[in-house]
C-alpha cells in the first residue's frame, strides 16, 4: 500500500526533469533575439509618429514573450522590426549571430523563410488551396517540394490530420487559426511571431491556439513573441513587455492575468 501511494508523487518529478532536460539541450542551439536602441518612425514632417523610440530588449531563446500596451503603443511595429518585416530607421536588431538590420532584402527574405514563423490574426490561408497545400506553402516558395509526411506531421501537431483535403472555407476559425499555426511550423522555425492569434476567435477555441503555442516553448524549446490585447492569452508567456508612446513602460515575470490586468491600468500612472 506505501509503494503505491508514494508512486503517483515520484513520477511527474522524474517526467518533469526529463522534460526540463530536454527543453535546456534544445535552447543552448537556440539563439537569442536583441533589439538595441531601436527607433522607428512612421510619416515625415507634423505628421510623424514616433512609434518605437530607443527600445533595448532581449528576448531569450526557448521563452514565450508577449507584448502588450494600448492601441498606438507601438506593439504591432515591435513586432514587424523585430522579426525583419520591417526596418527600423535607428538601432540595430539581431538575432543570435545575425544583425538584421545589415542583410540585403534578399538575404533577409530567405532568413524569414528559413528561421522564422508567422502566426496572423487574419489567418492569411489561400482559399483555393487544401490545408495540405496551405501548410507546405512556405517550403514551396523557398523552391522546396514538401514531403506528404511533413505536412501530415504538422497537420496531425495541430489537431488537423484528418482536415488536409479540406479548404479553408470549410473550416471553422479555430481551426483555420491551427492551420496558419501548421504553415509557421512547416519549416522547423527557431523563433515563431504571434500577431493577436485569438483575436477572431471565441474563448475555447483562442485557449487551445494558446495551450499550442506554449507547447512549441516547453516541448519544443521554440522561441515565441506574441502580441495580443488580451491579459489571458498573455497570462501564458513567461515575460509580459508593455509598451507605451512607443517606448518600455514595465515588464512583468510569470503574471496572471489579474496582474497583467492591474499593470495595464495602470500604464498612464
Amino acid at each position: 500500500m506505501t509503494t503505491s501511494a508514494n508512486a503517483p508523487k515520484t513520477q511527474p518529478r522524474r517526467v518533469n526533469l526529463m522534460a526540463g532536460l530536454r527543453k535546456r539541450a534544445q535552447v543552448a542551439v537556440l539563439p537569442e533575439l536583441t533589439l538595441r536602441g531601436v527607433r522607428k518612425v512612421h510619416g515625415k514632417g507634423d505628421a510623424a509618429v514616433v512609434a518605437l523610440d530607443d527600445i533595448s530588449v532581449t528576448l531569450p531563446a526557448g521563452s514565450m514573450t508577449t507584448i502588450m500596451g494600448p492601441s498606438g503603443s507601438g506593439k504591432s511595429t515591435f513586432l514587424h522590426v523585430a522579426a525583419g518585416l520591417d526596418r527600423p530607421d535607428q538601432g540595430a536588431v539581431t538575432f543570435g549571430d545575425t544583425e538584421l538590420t545589415r542583410l540585403s532584402e534578399r538575404r533577409l527574405t530567405i532568413l524569414r523563410r528559413e528561421r522564422i514563423g508567422f502566426v496572423f490574426q487574419a489567418f492569411n490561408l489561400m482559399p483555393s488551396l487544401t490545408v495540405a497545400q496551405n501548410i507546405g506553402l512556405p517550403l514551396r516558395l523557398d523552391g522546396r517540394r514538401p514531403k506528404r509526411s511533413e505536412v501530415r506531421d504538422a497537420a496531425a501537431r495541430v489537431g488537423l490530420a484528418d482536415r488536409l483535403r479540406h479548404r479553408p472555407a470549410q473550416l471553422s476559425g479555430g481551426q483555420q487559426q491551427r492551420v496558419a499555426i501548421a504553415r509557421a511550423l512547416i519549416a522547423r522555425p527557431e523563433i515563431v511571431f504571434a500577431d493577436e492569434p485569438t483575436g477572431a476567435l471565441d474563448t475555447r477555441n483562442g485557449r487551445a491556439v494558446l495551450e499550442l503555442l506554449r507547447s512549441l516553448v516547453d516541448t519544443d524549446g521554440r522561441t515565441v513573441v506574441m502580441v495580443t490585447h488580451d491579459p489571458k492569452a498573455a497570462s501564458y508567456a513567461d515575460r509580459v513587455i508593455f509598451l507605451a508612446d512607443g517606448r518600455i513602460a514595465g515588464t512583468l515575470e510569470g503574471a496572471t492575468a489579474d496582474e497583467v490586468a492591474e499593470q495595464l491600468a495602470h500604464l498612464g500612472d
